[in-house]
C-alpha cells in the first residue's frame, strides 16, 4: 500500500502541475517528506492523508488505493456550473467506445 499511496500522491500532484516543493508548502511538512511519500520510503501520517485528501479534493480510498473511481467535488459550483459539468460527462460518456 506504501507503494500505491506514493503513486497516487504523484499522479495528483503533477495532474494539479505542483512541484514537491509547492505540495510541502501547502503540507507544512519538507519537500523531502513529499519526495520519501512518492518513493514508497515512508507514508504520510493519517492527518496529512486527511489533508491531502481535501487538498486534492479526492476520497481517502482513492489516495490510499482502495478505490479506482475518480470523483470530483462539484460542491462548491453554482447550479448553472453543475449542469455545465453534467452535461459535458454526459456527452463524453456517449462518445465512450462500445465493444
Amino acid at each position: 500500500m506504501i507503494i500505491r499511496i506514493g503513486e497516487r500522491i504523484q499522479e495528483l500532484r503533477i495532474r494539479n502541475k505542483m512541484t514537491q516543493s509547492d505540495l510541502a508548502r501547502k503540507m507544512r511538512v519538507t519537500r523531502s517528506s513529499v519526495n520519501a511519500w512518492e518513493m514508497g520510503v515512508s507514508i504520510p501520517s493519517t492527518e496529512k492523508i486527511i489533508d491531502l485528501s481535501f487538498f486534492f479534493n479526492v476520497s481517502i480510498d482513492y489516495l490510499v488505493g482502495k478505490d479506482d473511481s475518480f470523483v470530483i467535488n462539484i460542491s462548491n459550483l453554482d447550479e448553472n456550473e453543475k449542469n455545465c459539468v453534467i452535461q459535458l460527462v454526459n456527452v463524453l460518456k456517449s462518445k465512450q467506445k462500445v465493444y
